[in-house]
């Protein structure tokens, strides 16, 4: 440690470290702009400038070494005039007004201005602006040339894609030969755009502060269980894919289910898409999953026995996930759930070509061996009863397993189906007639399941219709594609009227629609058009158009209009104190990954009601400090994502094969290296800024 003096306080600092970094640490602000604390300094814009007793001349303060016995002065009048010098030859060709969350704003407003030359207008360089990149817009007319944007780059993130052009006045920052950032090998990990003062460099995407993580991570914001996706990615690529999934553990008791099944809004959300493709995350996460070892058993901690037993009504991802992490909180969990098999709407309502069974059971079974009673064929109406029976607390989620019709004329006939009532009766083998032609009406997963189901069960033709275009269609765009590729025809801008059962076969009254103003969907409305009328003829028709819950009236709780569970937003807390209920049966129907939300939320509501913290997640994998170098790499902006290998097509009839069939090690690792680290911009720091108080 040493001593020295700065505007007459004495400090006591460590060794090498600079004169700035020492006032710094002691809350002495000395103006600066071309400094960051990631990046080695160089001095460039001089508003460092100091005074040390016994130096000539006015050294910077970022490059000054702190020594024993120094007295630093950092504010007096000299050093003031200097820089409000070259605050105005910053200015001089500054563009526009200057926008108050900058960092140079601020900075000029804690030094201030002065006019050098009197009636000098500022000289506008009127340089293009490059917005033709995916992510960034670049205004080389906005650049104080601080130098800072290339060297996180080239130092920092060992890239290179940015740099000087020209000499003189007319040195600018850009790429080589002004080219794209794509083609310049830019990786787009915002690190430029992050140290920028002066929005030289900003997002296309503009967003309040409150929004930055979610905006510059938003893989990880848009996954509903809020799994660590960027981190998980980065492991697979650096080989550690044992940690890779117990990351994923961490959150979901489910990894390998939703590595076959997971809607994915994550890949929606991937930045990586506007570059090209989104990264293939749900695939990434089916292979870690598949190379699971187990390590993670050993790491778990079951929590002593509370003595407080939670009873949960339905054996679906949402109360599966909550009697996870109530069990390993140590309370006794019971799981109720009316069929014959635990596993909810992912058993009755997704196929097994799609979700094989042994992926399942296998992850239900971990859930059982922790010590979760799950409890078959026991259909509760009571909630009341569960309490006498010395339940302390109750987590309803019976999911939306009851499917709807239209209410057209006609839909009562016995050839007419719901959506969830024929893949339950397909997935529990039970009996179900199909021949000949089938039509499926809707436009969502569960219309694709029952197209693609009822053609491996022996329909010869199977028709989907639907009263949108195909860009409205709420289903996954793979399992459309898949669809056709199986040959299953798609009619659009069509909707049923009524049904008429003729013997053989049933009549079918179609009307043709056209698109109108959005709905409350944010799609627009479809709307009849007359005279449109035309006759359809099929011998099974398969409404999937939507699913409700069916909640008992013994249950004793509120409903809204919906005929869903009123429970608290925030703790899904239901109308009696106790009972908790989360997933479709509140939401209405959603996705697996959302009800493994309400699932967790639950059990950290129920732990607390029950006198605990609220704490039940548990850590596999310690954090670790992520390298920050990148590296540079050739065409990094056009590497394709993987595809994923497939059944062929004319395998897949008449059985329920799977027909993803996954992907290896090598196309793993590819595909996660193609990942834009977009977390690795939230590790970089905050530069320095002037005293709120003296900026105002």
């Amino acid at each position: 440690m040493i001593k020295l003096k700065i505007d007459g306080e004495e400090l006591l600092v460590k060794e090498d470290i600079t004169v700035l970094e020492a006032a710094l640490q002691n809350n002495i602000y000395i103006p600066n702009l071309c400094y960051h604390p990631d990046l080695s300094p160089i001095g460039a814009c001089r508003l460092c400038i100091i005074e040390i007793e016994g130096m000539k001349g006015f050294p910077t303060a970022c490059t000054t070494e702190a020594r024993e016995g120094m007295v630093v002065h950092t504010n007096t009048t000299k050093l003031q005039e200097f820089r409000k010098n070259i605050v105005w030859f910053i200015l001089s060709e500054y563009p526009d007004q200057l926008n108050k969350t900058t960092q140079l704003n601020k900075v000029v407003q804690f030094i201030g201005k002065k006019e050098l030359l009197p009636g000098y207008m500022p000289h506008k360089r009127e340089l293009p602006i490059r917005e033709d990149d995916p992510l960034f817009i670049r205004d080389p007319n906005k650049c104080i040339l601080c130098d800072r944007c290339v060297r996180v780059c080239q130092d920092v993130r060992g890239v290179g894609a940015i740099g000087y052009v020209n000499r003189g006045i007319d040195t600018i920052v850009t790429t080589p030969y002004e080219i794209s950032l794509a083609d310049s090998d830019c990786k787009f990990c915002g690190a430029c755009v992050e140290v920028c003062p002066a929005e030289a460099l900003t997002d296309r995407e503009k967003f309040e502060p409150e929004e930055r993580e979610a905006k510059l991570v938003p893989c990880k914001n848009a996954c509903p269980a809020n799994i660590d996706i960027p981190r998980y990615v980065r492991l697979i690529a650096e080989r550690k894919f044992q940690d890779s999934i117990e990351v994923i553990r961490e959150k979901a008791p489910f990894p390998n289910v939703l590595g076959y099944v997971c809607i994915h809004p994550c890949e929606e959300a991937c930045r990586r898409e506007k570059i090209n493709e989104p990264i293939g995350i749900r695939e990434l996460k089916k292979y870690v999953a598949s190379k699971d070892n187990y390590r993670w058993r050993e790491k778990l901690h079951i929590a002593p026995d509370t003595g407080k037993k939670v009873a949960i009504i339905g054996s679906g991802p949402g109360g599966l996930t909550a009697a996870w992490f109530l069990r390993i909180s140590g309370y006794s969990v019971t799981v109720f759930d009316a069929l014959s098999e635990a596993g909810g709407m992912m058993r009755m309502a997704i196929p097994k070509y799609r979700l094989p069974r042994e992926i399942l059971d296998q992850e239900i079974e971990e859930i059982e061996n922790i010590g979760v009673q799950i409890k078959l064929n026991t259909e509760i109406e009571s909630l009341d009863e569960l309490f006498n029976q010395g339940f302390d607390a109750i987590f309803v989620a019976i999911g939306a397993a009851k499917g709807m019709k239209m209410n057209i004329p006609g839909e009562d006939s016995p050839k007419v189906l719901d959506g969830l009532s024929a893949l339950k009766a397909i997935n529990f083998e039970e009996k179900i007639d199909i021949k000949g032609t089938v039509i499926v009406v809707g436009g969502g997963n569960v219309a694709m399941d029952v197209a693609r189901s009822v053609l491996r069960k022996g329909a010869e033709k199977v028709v989907i219709l639907y009263r949108r275009t195909q860009k409205e269609m709420p289903a996954a765009e793979e399992e459309i594609e898949e669809a056709l590729k199986e040959g299953i025809e798609i009619k659009f801008l069509v909707t049923p009227k009524s049904v008429t059962d003729k013997n053989d076969n049933l009549e079918i009254e179609c009307i043709k629609m056209e698109l109108g103003e959005p709905d409350a969907s944010g799609r627009r409305r479809p709307m009849e058009i007359k005279g449109s009328e035309f006759m359809l003829k099929t011998d099974k028709l398969i409404m999937a158009t939507g699913q409700k819950s069916a909640v008992p009236e013994g249950f004793g709780l509120q409903l809204n209009k919906k005929g869903t569970i009123q429970a608290d937003e925030e703790t899904l807390a239901c109308s009696k104190k106790g009972i908790f209920a989360g997933g479709d049966v509140v939401s209405g129907p959603a996705s697996i990954i959302e009800a493994i939300q309400h699932g967790r939320m639950a059990a950290s509501e129920i732990d607390k009601f029950l006198g605990g913290t609220g704490q039940i997640e548990q850590k596999f994998v310690p954090e670790d400090v992520e390298n920050p170098y990148i590296g540079r790499e050739e065409k990094f902006a056009y590497r394709k994502r993987i595809n994923m290998p497939t059944l062929p097509v004319d395998k897949r009839k008449n059985n329920f094969v799977l027909v993803e069939l996954g992907i290896d090690e090598k196309l793993a690792i590819e595909e996660a290296e193609r990942c834009l680290k977009c977390q690795l911009r939230l590790k970089i720091s905050q530069a320095p800024l002037p005293p709120e108080q003296q900026t105002e």
